[in-house]
């Protein structure tokens, strides 16, 4: 077992709509990772950046393939760890439920309501039964090094606010963007859930950045949600996008010890079934996933 688990690190990025290659990334190679969960979305995209070994994952495949509904996202997570990957940079289209939030605001969400209804949402299940703690669902050293960039970027932002994930793939019905609304949620999407919980699971770092592509439907002067409107604001959306992971991944480099925020360690005392009641089937699925604390 790591002395220091999630070390070196090795980051991931998963792109959501209109994001699929990093500016300068070097050493590139496509290269498919099998999953004991199925097929993820696609093969990863291997390479470094300034000496930073870097994933990247094509959350919809590429040419957007592939709707919310039938994303599988635990074999995603689960063949970027077999990647190695120890942080990921979640980056996706939302819509805006705030005013203050307009198109083109970055908004670095800490918090997530899950409305989703048709996922499978954990690694664990019969057999071997886990729980983590998810108060806290995104990592903030990530989210740090987010703003830092943002900041350097001059791209609008916002530090906190919470991402309504909804199941789609429709758009919301005005009478949910207003719910939403009075509920104190900033953005509404389709994929960050159960992304960000199955990552916690998996113990690697997640942060998410949320691109404002609309203002949903509530909004009197933007109250129809199209595509084509969407499309727009994801090209210049997309290339903030790329220069804010230029801008991130150096910082993330070198680091000597686990996160602080105890990502890479949130399996520790989450499993509850005995040892000797554990599926070995189960246990051999998930060796990737949790092999660190199952002794795979």
């Amino acid at each position: 077992m790591s002395v220091n688990p999630g070390t070196p690190p090795v980051i991931g990025v998963i792109g959501g709509s209109g994001v699929y290659e990093i500016d300068g990334l070097e050493d590139v190679r496509w290269e498919r990772v099998g999953s004991s969960f199925g097929e993820p979305s696609d093969e990863l995209l291997f390479g470094s950046l300034d000496g930073q070994a870097l994933v990247f994952l094509p959350r919809h495949g590429r040419g957007h393939r592939i709707p919310p509904s039938e994303l599988n996202f635990r074999a995603n997570i689960d063949a970027l760890k077999r990647a190695g990957v120890t942080e990921i940079l979640s980056v996706s289209a939302c819509g805006s439920l705030k005013e203050e939030l307009p198109p083109g605001t970055f908004v670095i969400c800490d918090q997530f309501i899950d409305r989703t209804f048709a996922r499978e949402k954990s690694f664990f299940g019969t057999g071997l039964v886990a729980h983590v703690g998810l108060g806290h669902p995104v990592c903030s050293r990530l989210g740090d090094a987010v703003e830092a960039a943002c900041k350097d970027l001059e791209i609008p932002y916002q530090r906190a606010g919470t991402y309504l994930a909804m199941e789609g793939p429709q758009f919301s019905t005005l009478a949910e963007s207003e719910l939403y609304r009075s509920w104190g949620c900033d953005v509404i999407g389709m994929t960050n859930m159960p992304e960000a919980k199955l990552a916690r699971e998996a113990e690697i770092c997640y942060a998410t950045v949320a691109m404002v592509t609309d203002y949903d439907c509530w909004h009197p002067d933007h109250d129809h949600v199209t595509v084509d409107a969407i499309i727009q604001v994801l090209v210049s959306n997309a290339d903030k996008a790329r220069s804010l992971v230029k801008s991130v991944t150096p910082v993330l480099t070198g680091r000597p010890k686990s996160c602080h925020e105890g990502c890479h360690t949130a399996l520790e005392t989450a499993i509850i079934t005995a040892p000797d009641a554990r599926d070995q089937d189960m246990v051999k699925k998930l060796d990737a996933v949790a092999g660190r604390v199952l002794g795979g």
